[in-house]
């Protein structure tokens, strides 16, 4: 049934692969093949791949670095796996969103900008300096400082010697491109005194230290309200500097409420900031573009600077397509080889669908598809060879009519002999893959094994679930709901939107579609969330500790608890790994966290509780059989069917409904993908009636047998008298939409329009638009 080369050198041999559901799987995957991944989600692709093939790559890779290396890199554990023979370097491209950084933007991640440095450096005029006089990130300084002479050169003595160093870093705003405006009423109730809690900063509480480093300083009453400072004392208090002052025989340094804010909060990206304090930012900041760079974050000699007319600020703000034809542009022999990187790298851009995409695009503000999709741009021009590279659904977010440059870039990586292992649900990917390996049957326990390995064509013969649905199409519906009125959207402007009227259609089914970039986020986040009634539904990460799981976060385990703690005649308390049931040992984690002081910390079972988090004596306690520990192992299917009573069992249909009855009710939220957790909140915001819900891709991670599940699911939710907005680029939910709204044409400077407002059947009917011409093909028209 496998196409694997007859070599053994030639495959990744896998031989007992155990790690979290996977049930002994042995298989061979082909070197310097495209290898697809198929299978339910949690059906077990993902251990697979990441958890497994990646995760031991990674591991060897560290072992070969010295040791002092690896204390700063950390050591991960062994997958739990017999064997793994034949492994390559492994890279892996997955769908996180990169990390929160007030200084990163898409031309910093990519080393565009880096490139497009070295460039104006070159031919830039007037000449500023070096490459780094271009870059916001490095100030200008000067100085002197001592240098010690060599050995045998008056030895011990020191010389003067005088530096500087020219940044292109913007001195009014730090290089940030943006200066706020502070509400210091927000910050300070000042008709109490700071013992009082003055301060209304988050964290900030009247007996904590952060408040007791101002009430103590000596610089003010700590009783007297802060109306009734005077100018001097409230000068200070609010914009003091750094001065070192003694707290209960501490020494503490000083700094006046406003610059410390700003430091600790501002400063930082927003989208990382915790809900509570991004909400108290957007209260108490006004944010505006600086007005010394403009928003460039540059300063004044970087944006002199300039190439026929063209500062660097000008081409970092350029669309991508656009900037590309300007670096064509330019015809310099003593710059062609920078040229020429600098144009394939751009090119890469627009090919993946990136090209509506400006390098100085905060890359904070990346979707999930597209931060992957920029992660691979450093690849496509790589040199490297005989390398594996993971992808975990890599069409995530892309239009159809993207899906095919996708393919392209996939092909490209493997004919340069390296190894592509792909886990994806779309046909389109699939059809594309020289060796396909399908997981399943199904999720969870349910899943973990190898139901198929060979090619596409014996897995559309096979019996596998995947094999079925393969060539699976949904119907465009007989006939669609009547709108019961709509919400109207007036002069949308958002991004790249151009003044958008539109309206929503309220009581139906509507999918809001486009290429990549072509604003539809922008319009419906953008407008919709300011109506009442409105529910977010998306795939952003769920905040919480380490300890947050389905159970904490769905609020069942406090209904398990209670059953357990009238089970027993004891405190709900007491089931908790997080208050007084916890481990000993391991205070509730499961697992002994080493702190190795500046090395990485190490984590190891917990051999007192073997990993549940409890205390012994609690583990005595049962309910109808099964101790605490026990129900939080089981799955969402399981905890249905033993949970028959109480408020839970409500909250259980629900998780079942959307399609997360496999999930364990323990397990961590951040093992959850970005589809299981939209789903996750989706459940729980499903118990509203007359609301308009709004999903955000929810096809994301689902199986083509679960697809249809799905479309069961947003006809239930309008059923019972609700409104559904999707953002979606699936055939098989636009063709079961009431209304399609379809925006374009392009993306970028190119989109930003309403190309198509009708039903499904008018819009394949049609056939004028990018959307339609696809879903035509899809439906058979």
């Amino acid at each position: 049934m496998s196409d694997a080369p007859a070599d053994t050198h030639d495959v990744i041999r896998v031989r007992g692969a155990r790690e979290n559901n996977l049930k002994n799987v042995d298989v061979d995957v082909p070197k310097r093949r495209l290898t697809v991944f198929t299978g339910v989600s949690g059906s077990g692709k993902s251990s697979l791949v990441f958890g497994t093939i990646a995760a031991e790559s990674q591991r060897l890779i560290n072992d070969t670095y010295p040791t002092f290396v690896q204390q700063f890199m950390g050591q991960p554990s062994r997958p739990d796996v017999d064997a793994l023979e034949n492994l390559s370097a492994t890279i892996r491209v997955d769908q996180e969103r990169m990390a929160p950084n007030a200084r990163s933007t898409v031309g910093t991640a990519t080393d565009v900008h880096a490139m497009l440095r070295m460039l104006f450096s070159r031919l830039g005029q007037p000449h500023v300096g070096s490459s780094q006089a271009f870059s916001f990130n490095v100030p200008s300084l000067s100085g002197a400082g001592a240098v010690e002479f060599a050995a045998g050169s008056r030895k011990g003595q020191k010389e003067r010697r005088s530096f500087e160093i020219t940044g292109g870093m913007c001195p009014d705003c730090e290089g940030l491109g943006q200066v706020s405006d502070i509400d210091v009423a927000e910050l300070v109730d000042e008709s109490k005194s700071l013992n009082e809690g003055a301060i209304r900063v988050p964290g900030y509480t009247a007996d904590g230290w952060m408040v007791r480093i101002y009430a103590e300083s000596g610089f003010f009453d700590g009783d007297t309200p802060v109306r009734d400072f005077t100018a001097e004392e409230r000068r200070i208090f609010l914009y003091g500097e750094q001065t070192k002052v003694r707290i209960a025989n501490t020494n503490m340094t000083y700094e006046g409420l406003v610059p410390k804010v700003t430091k600790s909060m501002l400063q930082k990206d927003r989208e990382g900031l915790q809900p509570h304090i991004r909400a108290f930012v957007d209260r108490a900041v006004t944010f505006v573009a600086c007005p010394a760079c403009g928003g460039t974050r540059l300063n004044e000699g970087a944006r002199s600077s300039r190439i026929g007319g063209v500062n660097i600020a000008d081409a970092a703000a350029m669309q991508i397509t656009d900037l590309a034809a300007w670096v064509r542009s330019i015809d310099d022999p003593s710059v062609a080889p920078l040229i020429g990187g600098l144009r394939d790298t751009l090119d890469a851009f627009v090919h993946i669908g990136l090209g509506y995409l400006s390098l100085d695009r905060a890359s904070g503000t990346l979707s999930g598809g597209e931060a992957q999709r920029t992660k691979m741009i450093r690849h496509l021009g790589s040199s490297l060879t005989d390398i594996t590279y993971v992808f975990d659904e890599p069409t995530a977010g892309l239009h159809p009519h993207d899906v095919q440059r996708m393919n392209d870039t996939l092909r490209q990586l493997r004919d340069k002999g390296n190894t592509v292992l792909v886990v994806e649900h779309k046909p389109e990917v699939i059809e594309i893959a020289d060796h396909v390996v399908d997981l399943g049957p199904r999720a969870g326990r349910a899943g973990g094994a190898i139901q198929y390995e060979g090619d596409v064509s014996g897995l559309r013969a096979s019996d596998t679930l995947t094999g079925r649905f393969l060539d699976h199409r949904a119907r465009l519906k007989p006939a669609v709901r009547e709108r019961t009125g709509a919400i109207p959207i007036r002069g949308a402007a958002q991004h790249n939107l151009k003044n958008v009227d539109v309206d929503v259609p309220l009581g139906v089914l509507t999918v809001v579609t486009g290429v990549a970039g072509s604003g539809k986020s922008s319009l419906i986040h953008g407008n919709l969330p300011e109506v009442d009634d409105v529910v977010v539904v998306d795939q952003s990460p769920i905040k919480g500790s380490r300890r947050s799981s389905p159970a904490t976060y769905t609020g069942v385990l406090d209904a398990v608890r209670a059953a357990f703690a009238k089970a027993n005649g004891v405190k709900p308390a007491l089931f908790s790994a997080n208050s007084e049931g916890a481990c000993v040992a391991c205070k509730g984690l499961g697992v002994i966290v080493t702190e190795l002081g500046f090395q990485s910390t190490v984590e190891t079972l917990c051999e007192l509780c073997e990993g549940s988090g409890f205390a012994d004596a609690v583990l005595e306690y049962t309910l109808d059989g099964k101790n605490i520990a026990e129900v939080l192992a089981m799955s969402v299917d399981e905890a249905s069917a033993f949970l028959t009573r109480g408020p839970a069992v409500a909250v259980l249909g629900r998780l079942v409904e959307v399609g997360l009855g496999y999930i364990t009710l323990g397990q961590s939220l951040n093992t959850l993908s970005g589809g299981e957790r939209q789903r996750l909140k989706l459940a729980i915001s499903m118990a509203k009636k007359g609301a308009v819900y709004v999903l955000d891709e929810p096809t994301t991670g689902l199986h083509l047998a679960d697809v249809d599940t799905l479309l069961a699911l947003l006809d239930s939710l309008v059923d019972a008298g609700n409104t559904v907005v999707v953002i979606e680029h699936h055939q098989a939910v636009m063709a079961h939409a009431d209304w399609i709204i379809d925006l374009g044409p392009g993306a970028g400077r190119d989109g930003g329009t309403v190309v198509f407002e009708g039903t499904p059947a008018a819009l394949v009917a049609a056939a004028s638009t990018l959307t339609g011409e696809h879903l035509a093909r899809y439906v058979g028209a």
